[in-house]
């Protein structure tokens, strides 16, 4: 699990806007004005420069997310929420965000030989959405050099290094996967996945699906509604009870999610919850609850929970989503790296702070920002937690351990360092996640293929006194 404060990489949730993100598409936006060097008429006056709208939008939208200033899908939502763009424009905007970041390293080698010097962060991005259309799109060529240097006029970057750039950028070694990684983390996948990280590397570049955990109420109300289940390459249409959705509205407008009959959540993400195994009747802690997606689940399946997050703003969407749902959590807020003044629970689930590797399906952006040295910082912040979360684990009880990412250092290296510092908890086999999953140390990894995320998952158990 992860979250903007402390876990590198990970995109915050669409709905959590800040004026900061605000403010730079708006500045953005102001580049569509024609510039002082735009062609001029006989009069001598600047003509204005009509660039394509979802086109120009999206290096926008790049712009916004390679400069740190926000998450591809907040920012592409905010935009898209002022825009008033056609539903196929719409469509477009959000296929070169998301192709173009899920491919950004290789587009960043095919571009190196032809560009010197640091290149403009605009330029930067209106280059690379160009060279995944030219490339991966495969829109023609001369296509694509007419809309970008019209792009480029309007004030991303200087027309003619774009037009030279466009003309001669060539794939480099065909359109393999593994270049769509850095190299570093393509490492990570192979390690992790040994002789099909060929394929989950290549699955991670493909839209990620819609998730939903529905009760029998829901899946009747959607397919009455012309929604479908679907079923992915390799991929079930379903997990339990969470199933992969086509929707025909936006899933707020559909009577399955008002009623609180549907609730998002990645097929790995349950697998966590299923660790615990059976908890009705039981007290469960969820630490480092965040929005409490988990914390409801562990609550529609019987238990007594109370969720843990230093964030207290997590908690009031938290207490939302539950009363929408139907269902009741416990919610405190406290800091994870200290003990707090709480009362064991006999079931303990921490997903905790990540630098979210397994969700680049969903979360390209993470490819772009994550480095070696986060994952160390994240594994001492995973360090801290899991000796609070001893503590917090109730005698012969039983502690599951997550993350959403694929390195060693977060998962079985950090359970390994876990048992040895406390020789109090031993490893258990888990339980059936129903998800495909692969053995990793101590615990498992889901595997991310079809959209299901990259999990990292141990379950742990306390000696008794």
């Amino acid at each position: 699990m992860t979250s903007p404060r402390s876990r590198p990489g990970r995109a915050r949730p669409a709905q959590d806007r800040t004026a900061q993100d605000r403010t730079s598409q708006d500045r953005a936006a102001r580049d569509d004005r024609p510039r002082q060097d735009a062609p001029q008429d006989g009069a001598g006056r600047a003509r204005f420069v009509h660039a394509n709208p979802a086109r120009a939008l999206s290096v926008r939208v790049l712009v916004s997310v390679m400069a740190g200033d926000s998450f591809a899908a907040h920012a592409l939502d905010d935009a898209l929420s002022h825009a008033d763009l056609p539903p196929r424009d719409a469509g477009l905007c959000t296929h070169l965000v998301y192709g173009t970041l899920r491919y950004a390293p290789l587009l960043e080698a095919a571009l190196a030989p032809l560009l010197r010097g640091e290149t403009p962060l605009k330029a930067r991005a209106l280059l690379l959405c160009a060279t995944f259309e030219k490339l991966v799109l495969g829109t023609p060529p001369h296509a694509v050099v007419n809309e970008y240097v019209t792009l480029a006029r309007t004030g991303f970057g200087p027309p003619a290094l774009v037009n030279a750039v466009l003309r001669r950028v060539e794939a480099p070694d065909g359109l393999n996967p593994d270049l769509t990684l850095p190299g570093w983390l393509a490492g990570q996948y192979r390690e992790a996945f040994g002789a099909q990280s060929s394929a989950v590397i290549a699955d991670l570049l493909q839209p990620q699906p819609l998730w939903l955990r529905l009760t029998p109420a829901g899946q009747d109300s959607l397919l009455d509604e012309g929604s479908r289940l679907v079923a992915g390459e390799g991929t079930e249409a379903a997990f339990g009870d969470v199933a992969r959705v086509e929707l025909n509205r936006p899933l707020r407008a559909t009577e399955a999610y008002e009623q609180g009959w549907a609730q998002p959540i990645n097929p790995a993400s349950m697998a966590c919850v299923l660790a615990l195994g059976d908890v009705d009747g039981h007290a469960v802690l969820d630490l480092a609850g965040g929005a409490g997606i988990k914390a409801a689940m562990l609550s529609a399946a019987g238990a007594n929970v109370t969720s843990v997050d230093r964030v207290p703003g997590k908690h009031r969407a938290a207490r939302n989503n539950m009363k929408r749902l139907g269902l009741n959590a416990n919610f405190i807020t406290a800091d994870l790296t200290q003990a707090p003044d709480l009362t064991p629970g006999d079931r303990v689930l921490l997903d905790a702070p990540c630098t979210g590797s397994g969700t680049l399906r969903s979360h390209p952006e993470i490819k772009l920002r994550l480095t070696p040295q986060a994952v160390q910082d994240a594994a001492l912040l995973q360090a801290q937690m899991l000796d609070t979360a001893a503590g917090l684990t109730a005698p012969g009880g039983v502690l599951v351990y997550s993350v959403c990412s694929v390195t060693q250092a977060e998962g079985p290296q950090a359970v390994q360092g876990f048992l040895t510092r406390h020789p109090e908890f031993t490893p258990e086999a888990l339980p059936d996640l129903l998800v495909p999953a692969v053995p990793s140390g101590d615990g498992a990894l889901t595997l991310p293929l079809g959209g299901v995320d990259g999990f990292f998952i141990a379950r742990l158990r306390k000696r008794a006194d």
